[in-house]
Formats: structure tokens, C-alpha cells, sequence
């Protein structure tokens, strides 16, 4: 029987998501300066739930306040006091109200956190981001005890989650943040049992989710977000991230979301970094795909059978369909058509045939300066900056539950940016 977009999904540990559309994690930025939930992010989460997606995925959920990856992220990083728990718990009644799942992405930035944030961010190793502007401080190689310290870490932000009725959680390793750079040869020089071999590599990643099993039983969702691939030349590459995937299915994770590269190489935005991409050996299942990792999911799917989440680039019917139909993924995630669009699920399930894709028309350098974009370090500042237009978005929607289309990239980026000081300045 063929699987469609409106065929419910049973996980591993038997929990059902209604449908097969996922709201992919976009940080938000709205939480307190002191990282509690605030009514903007229930206005956003509410909106999200009433679109129709089956499951939605929260941003960043930090679990050390001093290695946020934007300032504005929502923060456990110690047992809930009554204040955080009441937050927690109407953000999570709110972003449930249409009988959808909520899961929270709990995430440590490692490395990528600002330097306006953490000078000297934590890291498996001394080993700094390769991107200009200063944007990223010199990290410090964790400790043994940190790292311990961290794996309860997670296990207490998911704990927490669980008890103020969010339905699963997803540990965050890819892109580059904390487990992800762990799990790269490239970011992890390590001598211990944390680093050289792929196996000594994984050993925190694999300790965090031993840990929140442990602590959330067996009928709670435990998702991974992990990369195909980093896209970069020495790190971890798609070999590796089989192998890891099969480890991960055997350690009980009940969906693993497929993504890729990090801030150094940003595959996951559909864009160039600082240096050319480090192609993978996966062949690809068709002739042309609109989705960034659906053949690197597609070729999972021969070793494993834990169920695959692929998003990126996703904006026809027809391509989720065959990605469905191929057994390439068994959620498609959504991401950025659904800052704008808010009810993009709902109108699929209806029938809708293709999304809008906002990027084709959003851009920083003006079409007259055209010609810098041959330039790699022009190229990775325009992507990023596009960023910040979508960023807008979801403050515009958490505020006044409406979004603003025709915001200028540069308007949006300014924005964004006096937030950002004022929420660290408030933390200082």
C-alpha cells in the first residue's frame, strides 16, 4: 500500500503522529533573557498547531545558558522552578491544541555559540570555526567531568520536558553544535575515549541517549537530528553517519531526522560556505531532487528500519509523495514555507500541489552587485543573512500572530540584530 502525506505514523516505542508532516526546528529567539517561555512563543506554537502538521518541533532548547546558539533561546539547564514549569507547561497545552505532537530539540551549541554570548565555548577540542568576522570565540576542550556533567544535562531537560507534557523529544547532533562537532574527525582531535575512532567518537552522543531513555521510560518518543553528512573535507562523513544511525536504531531511538553540514558549510540551508563542498558517495535515487538529504535518507533505509524524518527543500506534493512512496522518508519535515505559511500542512492535506519558496526572492546584495556573489565569502554572507528575514517571521507571528512578506533582507537583519543586544543586555 502506498504511504501518503495523511497516513498516520507509529513509532518504536508506539506513539502515533496523526499525519506524516513534520514542522522542522527553526530557532525562535522570543524566550526571556533569562530563557523561560514566553506568550510570544505560545501565540507562534498555537498558529503552528492549528496549520495541520502532525508533529511540530520546538528550536533550540539550550541546556547551558552560557553556550546558547542565538540569545533568545529557551533554557533548562537546571531542575524547573515552579515559574519555568508553569512557562513549560502552557507552552506545551498551547502548541498541542489541535491533537498534533510537540518535541522538544534539546541542543548544547558547543563551539558555535557567538562569542557575544561565550568567548571561549566549551568543545571535544581547541579547535576554532574557519569563518571570518570574529563572530566565534577560541574554544576549550572539555573535560571528562563536563562532559559527564552535560550527559545529565540532557537527560534533565528531557525529563523536565516530558513532566510539563511535551510528547518527545529530539537530541540535537548535526550542524555543527556540540554532539555533532563530536562526532567529526575534523573538530574532535581527542586522545581519550571520546575521540580518534568512530566508535570513541559517538560515545557521548550514544551516553546522552542512554541516559534519557533511562529517564523518560520506554513509551516516550526519543528523536536524533543527525547529519548525512558535514560536507567537509577530514570530517564526519556519510560512512560514519550509517554506522551511527545503525547504533543509534539499536540504542532505541524511535525517529532520526536526516540532515547536513554545519556553519562552516551550510548544506543545511541549501547554501555555500567558506570552502567547496565535500561531496559524498550516495548515488542518487532520482534524476533531480528538490530535497536537500532525501537520497542520503533513501540510502539508509537498506540498513535500518527505524523510521527517517528528511527536511530541507521540500516544496512540491509531487517530490514528498515520491519520497514517501520511494521509502526515502517517513516524515517530511517542513521549515521555512511555514513562516509565512502557516497552515502549509493543512493546505497539502487538502490537496495543495507546491509551496511557495520565499528564498528565490529574498536577497542582501542587490542584483546590480551580482557579480561579488562569484565569491565564496560574498555567497556564505548572503545565505546567512536571508536567515534573518525568516528570523523576522517568526517574531512578527509570536507578536502579532502575522507575518510581514515584503520586509527587506536588511531591514529584517537589523532587527534581529538590535534584539539580540537587547536580550544580552538584559542577561549581563
Amino acid at each position: 500500500m502506498t504511504t501518503t502525506l495523511d497516513a498516520s505514523l507509529t513509532l518504536p516505542c508506539g506513539a502515533v503522529l496523526p499525519n506524516r508532516i513534520g514542522k522542522g526546528a527553526m530557532t525562535e529567539g522570543i524566550a526571556t533573557p533569562d530563557g523561560f517561555p514566553t506568550k510570544e512563543l505560545e501565540q507562534l506554537y498555537g498558529i503552528w498547531s492549528d496549520g495541520g502538521a502532525g508533529m511540530l518541533l520546538s528550536g533550540n532548547i539550550q541546556i547551558d545558558r552560557d553556550h546558547l546558539e542565538r540569545p533568545g533561546n529557551v533554557v533548562i539547564d537546571k531542575p524547573a522552578s515552579d515559574e519555568m514549569m508553569k512557562a513549560l507547561k502552557s507552552w506545551a497545552a498551547i502548541a498541542t491544541r489541535n491533537g498534533n505532537h510537540f518535541w522538544a530539540q534539546i541542543s548544547h551549541a558547543g563551539r558555535q555559540t557567538p562569542a557575544n554570548v561565550n568567548p571561549n565555548p566549551k568543545a571535544p577540542s581547541a579547535v576554532k570555526l574557519g569563518l571570518p568576522g570574529g563572530q566565534f570565540g577560541e574554544p576549550v576542550e572539555l573535560t571528562i567531568s563536563e562532559i559527564e556533567t552535560l550527559i545529565e544535562r540532557f537527560s534533565l531537560a528531557a525529563k523536565t520536558v516530558q513532566e510539563a507534557g511535551f510528547t518527545g523529544v529530539q537530541i540535537h547532533a548535526a550542524h555543527g553544535y556540540l554532539l555533532s562537532s563530536f562526532l567529526s574527525p575534523r573538530a574532535n582531535q581527542r586522545t581519550d575515549d571520546y575521540g580518534g575512532s568512530l566508535e570513541n567518537r559517538a560515545r557521548f552522543l550514544l551516553a546522552v541517549i542512554a541516559k534519557t531513555r533511562a529517564a523518560v521510560g520506554p513509551d516516550f518518543p526519543i528523536s536524533v537530528k543527525l547529519n548525512s553528512a558535514d560536507f567537509q573535507k577530514g570530517a564526519f562523513a556519510f560512512e560514519d553517519s550509517l554506522q551511527v544511525v545503525q547504533w543509534l536504531e539499536a540504542a532505541s531511538v524511535d525517529l532520526i531526522e536526516i540532515s547536513g553540514g554545519t556553519y562552516e558549510q551550510p548544506a543545511l540551508m541549501g547554501s555555500e560556505g567558506m570552502e567547496e563542498r565535500e561531496e559524498q558517495n550516495v548515488a542518487p535515487s532520482t534524476q533531480a531532487r528538490e530535497a536537500y538529504f532525501v537520497d542520503f535518507a533513501k540510502a539508509m533505509q537498506a540498513s535500518v528500519s527505524v523510521p527517517l524524518m528528511v527536511t530541507g527543500g521540500f516544496r512540491t506534493r509531487a517530490a514528498m509523495d515520491q519520497a514517501l512512496a520511494d521509502g526515502a522518508a517517513d516524515l517530511i519535515g517542513l521549515g521555512r514555507p511555514m513562516c509565512v505559511m502557516t497552515d502549509a500542512p493543512k493546505q497539502l492535506l487538502a490537496g495543495r500541489d507546491e509551496l511557495p519558496r520565499f528564498e528565490n526572492t529574498l536577497q542582501l546584495i542587490p542584483d546590480w552587485l551580482g557579480f561579488l556573489r562569484r565569491f565564496q565569502v560574498v555567497k556564505a554572507v548572503d545565505g546567512f543573512a536571508t536567515i534573518y528575514w525568516f528570523y523576522e517571521q517568526l517574531f512578527n507571528l509570536g507578536k502579532s500572530g502575522r507575518t510581514d512578506p515584503d520586509l527587506s533582507v536588511f531591514k529584517g537583519f537589523r532587527a534581529v540584530e538590535a534584539r539580540n543586544k537587547k536580550i544580552l543586555a538584559a542577561r549581563s
